[in-house]
C-alpha cells in the first residue's frame, strides 16, 4: 500500500521519540480487545488522551459469472496479507494460530545515530460478515534508549470491515478508530493544562486518519480485484 495505517503510526512514534528524552514510567498494556480491557497503572505525571475515527464505504465490483465474495478473499493468504498491509512491512509472522495474531515489523527508522524498527502486534478476527483488525501492542526494537521511549505511550487501533455482496450495489465499509494515551513529561507541556496537548493532538490525529482511510480502502479494493482475476484465470 502506498500509505497505510501502519505508516501513520510509525510517523507518529518517530515524532514522539524526537521530543522525549526521559526514562520509562508507563507500563505497556493492551487496550480495547474483545477479551476485555486491563486497567492502566496510574502514575503522578499528566496524561493526554487523543482519539480519531473515520467510517467510509466503497463499491465492490462483481466480475465474472461466479460471485467471489469478500469473505472468500479473506480466507485466502492474499486476503490476509491485504488486511494486515503486508506490502508495507519488512516482515511478519503468525504468533498465535488460534486467534490469528501477527507480529509485524515495519522498515527500520533512522533517528540521529540510532536505528530502530517499529513492531506491531495485530489480531485479525474474521467471519462471513465482517473482519476486525486490532492493534494489541506497539513498540520499538533496536536501540535500548529508544526502546524505553515506546513505554511512554499506549496506542490502540481497530479497523472494523463489513461488506454486503447481496446489495444492489455491493460495498465494503471500514470503520477505523485510533486512540493514544501519552505521558506529558517534557517542558513546556508539563506547565500547561492537558487540553493544550489534547486539542492540537486530536486535530493532527484526525487529519491523519482522514488521509489514510481512503487510501486503505483503495488498496483493499485493488488487492481484491487482482485476486478475482487470478481466480478466474486459474479456473480456465
Amino acid at each position: 500500500m502506498e500509505i497505510g495505517i501502519h505508516n501513520g503510526l510509525r510517523s507518529w512514534v518517530t515524532s514522539r521519540i524526537m521530543h522525549t528524552s526521559y526514562p520509562n514510567t508507563i507500563p505497556r498494556k493492551r487496550i480495547h480487545v474483545h477479551s476485555g480491557k486491563k486497567a492502566m497503572v496510574i502514575s503522578s505525571s499528566k496524561k493526554a488522551n487523543l482519539s480519531a475515527s473515520r467510517k467510509q464505504r466503497i463499491k465492490l465490483h462483481i466480475n465474472g459469472e461466479k460471485k467471489l465474495t469478500f469473505s472468500e478473499f479473506l480466507k485466502h493468504p492474499s486476503g490476509m496479507e491485504a488486511v494486515i498491509n503486508a506490502k508495507a512491512l519488512q516482515s511478519y509472522h503468525l504468533v498465535d494460530d488460534n486467534d490469528n495474531t501477527y507480529r509485524c515489523t515495519l522498515p527500520k527508522v533512522q533517528l540521529m545515530s540510532f536505528e530502530v524498527s517499529p513492531v506491531l502486534v495485530l489480531r485479525v478476527t474474521s467471519t462471513q460478515e465482517d473482519c476486525t483488525v486490532e492493534l494489541l501492542n506497539c513498540k520499538l526494537e533496536g536501540s535500548e534508549l529508544l526502546e524505553n521511549q515506546s513505554e511512554r505511550f499506549l496506542a490502540n487501533m481497530t479497523n472494523c470491515m463489513t461488506w454486503n455482496m447481496e446489495d444492489r450495489e455491493p460495498f465494503l465499509e471500514v470503520d477505523v478508530k485510533l486512540n493514544v494515551t501519552l505521558e506529558i513529561s517534557t517542558r513546556p507541556f508539563t506547565m500547561l493544562p492537558v487540553s493544550a496537548v489534547e486539542v492540537p493532538g486530536n486535530l493532527v490525529m484526525q487529519t491523519l486518519v482522514d488521509t489514510l482511510v481512503p487510501l486503505l480502502l483503495q488498496q483493499l479494493l485493488k488487492d481484491y480485484d487482482e485476486w478475482i482475476q487470478k481466480q478466474q484465470q486459474n479456473s480456465l
